[in-house]
């Protein structure tokens, strides 16, 4: 994308575009609408289009965005039971099974299907197996998912799903995706408390952009970001998904080998129940007195640097802030160099706070994972 054309007004032709890529890339045949902001407005869209007045709602909690799906589908008065999982852990299919078998059902389950604040994985394709067979609708946060882990949503029976391009696709934070099968749109149109005439609502992206056959938008487009996330898409077209998933993969993989290596334990020990996007880990308080922030800025000084934004960590946030970090392997990312850079640094800054953090070691045994993945 040339400057001339990122400064270019987008039409709606070109964004009817990005969501026929889109769609071909999900492999789906449900309607997707490209929404003209971050990824927390569609979630908040798509909570407040289902949750309405003699709803109940079953929603899964393994991190803050589930927590916020919880406060946002009450809001609309939703009946919401909240289905926390263990610290640290995915929620689990039995605990989903017990909890669906309450009198009176559900109408709606509510997941996150991975959580970049706590790095955990939820495994959506028996959860929605569970959901279909009780009749429920099936409700999805795929932001961190997406690109990252398999995303079956045709053959898992998911109903709406919201996607951010900001993470594992590559792409720009300023627009996001809903994605609708058709018992989606029921369940909203049958909601007296959906959002209308509003930037909430989804029923006005049907009726005005959809229905009359994407010839005129609705609302001014973000036409930096929806440029930008065509172009994201265009880079993932040779491999498709597929490809980014198993890249997403080996550099989690090489993440929680290497953090292992250097005396670290990821706040998700299970590794089949680790996020592919990012691996937060908590650190003892000896190794980081200053807190997590205080040790990067360490890393980054160690290296000469002028500030830390080669970094591809942070401080974690919601309830581990203050005593975690949280490596970011996403979207380019995702790959062997910055793991590798940031884990070197990141052990140079335990050896000068006191830690016995053998640097070698973490390198050798994150390259070594990442190599296995491509055997």
């Amino acid at each position: 994308m040339t400057g001339d054309e990122a400064g270019r007004p987008v039409t709606a032709a070109f964004c009817a575009a990005v969501e026929d890529t889109l769609t071909g890339l999900l492999r789906t045949r449900q309607d997707v609408i490209l929404l003209q902001g971050e990824a927390v407005l569609g979630l908040e869209a798509a909570a407040r289009g289902i949750g309405g007045p003699g709803r109940r709602v079953l929603n899964v909690v393994t991190g803050p965005y589930g927590a916020l799906l919880g406060t946002w589908l009450a809001a609309g008065g939703a009946q919401v039971t909240s289905l926390p999982a263990p610290a640290g852990r995915a929620v689990s299919v039995a605990a989903v099974e017990s909890a669906l078998r309450a009198p009176g059902g559900y109408h709606a389950v509510v997941v996150v299907h991975a959580e970049a604040a706590t790095g955990v994985v939820n495994p959506l394709g028996p959860l929605a197996a569970l959901g279909r067979q009780a009749g429920a609708l099936l409700v999805v946060d795929a932001v961190a998912s997406v690109g990252a882990e398999p995303l079956l949503i045709d053959e898992w029976g998911l109903d709406l799903v919201i996607i951010g391009p900001q993470k594992a696709l590559g792409g720009p934070s300023g627009v996001s995706a809903a994605v609708v099968s058709p018992r989606g749109w029921d369940a909203l149109a049958a909601n007296p408390a959906a959002p209308r005439d509003s930037i909430l609502s989804l029923l006005d992206w049907r009726d005005r952009w959809l229905r009359p056959g994407r010839g005129t938008l609705p609302a001014t487009p973000h036409h930096l970001e929806t440029r930008a996330l065509a172009a994201a898409l265009d880079r993932l077209a040779d491999g498709g998904l597929a490809a980014a998933v198993r890249r997403h993969r080996r550099a989690r993989d090489a993440t929680r080998a290497g953090l292992r290596a250097l005396g670290l334990s990821p706040y998700v020990a299970a590794d089949d129940e680790a996020a592919s996007v990012a691996t937060v880990a908590v650190l003892p308080p000896a190794a980081a007195p200053g807190g997590p922030a205080r040790l990067l800025s360490a890393a980054a000084a160690s290296s000469g640097a002028a500030d830390d934004s080669w970094l591809i960590a942070g401080p974690a946030f919601g309830s581990l802030a203050g005593q975690a970090i949280r490596l970011n392997h996403t979207g380019p990312d995702a790959a062997l160099a910055p793991v590798l850079a940031t884990l070197a640094y990141l052990g140079y800054a335990l050896q000068e706070a006191g830690q016995d953090a053998d640097v070698s070691a973490a390198l050798a045994a994150a390259s070594a994972r990442w190599h296995a993945r491509s055997s």
